[in-house]
């Protein structure tokens, strides 16, 4: 047990990590859209998720209130960039990876706190767990910069017009998502690196 500290924060911060990457995946914040013409966007401000776009509109709403609109992607829509749609597969394979590294570790952490002495079974359940939340860290990296680059280079997109969405903003920022999934990003790294240290220190004769 008293080896297996580090692992148990891999565990925690892994945890931590995988829910971020979830709530990254979640939000439509991913870029944010300004724009000129509030004809029907009256906030002039849209977010473009890897789900859907939203934006306010006081159009067909009781004066003084307001009411958010979305329009989700279907599958194969033309007009949604290569980016959007390989955040929405890498970041479906970075959950299923998360949870597989997080069942490794709570499988070796369960045998280390039970007592049960099989070290080569611990160790690899450790190492498994690390490789699974690296390769999870990687594929929320990839969609994650590349939205960012996107962004940064203020890219358009060819919406058809029953989005009512312009083809490009006046200017675009980067929104909420991108930087949690950042942070996704470290913690998923860190506990990976964490997990696998207790392969070295068990071929080390340490444990």
């Amino acid at each position: 047990v008293s080896t297996s500290h580090l692992q148990l924060a891999a565990f925690l911060v892994g945890t931590i990590g995988w829910i971020m990457c979830a709530v990254s995946m979640g939000l439509v914040e991913w870029r944010v859209w300004h724009v000129d013409n509030t004809t029907v966007i009256s906030s002039g401000v849209a977010w473009v998720g890897i789900w859907k776009v939203c934006f306010i509109s006081y159009l067909h709403v009781s004066p003084g209130y307001k009411e958010q609109f979305c329009h989700k992607f279907r599958a194969f829509d033309s007009f949604v960039p290569d980016e959007i749609y390989v955040a929405q597969g890498l970041l479906l394979v970075a959950m299923v990876m998360g949870l597989l590294g997080l069942t490794a570790t709570i499988f070796a952490l369960r045998h280390i706190y039970r007592g049960i002495a099989d070290k080569t079974l611990i160790a690899r359940s450790f190492l498994v767990g690390g490789f699974f939340y690296i390769f999870s860290s990687l594929c929320v990296l990839i969609p994650v910069s590349w939205n960012f680059y996107s962004v940064t280079h203020n890219e358009s997109i060819a919406f058809p017009p029953s989005y009512h969405m312009p083809s490009s903003p006046a200017t675009q920022e980067v929104g909420a998502a991108i930087p949690i999934g950042i942070i996704a990003v470290i913690l998923l790294l860190l506990s990976g690196t964490f997990s696998l240290l207790y392969r070295f220190r068990e071929t080390s004769n340490t444990i």
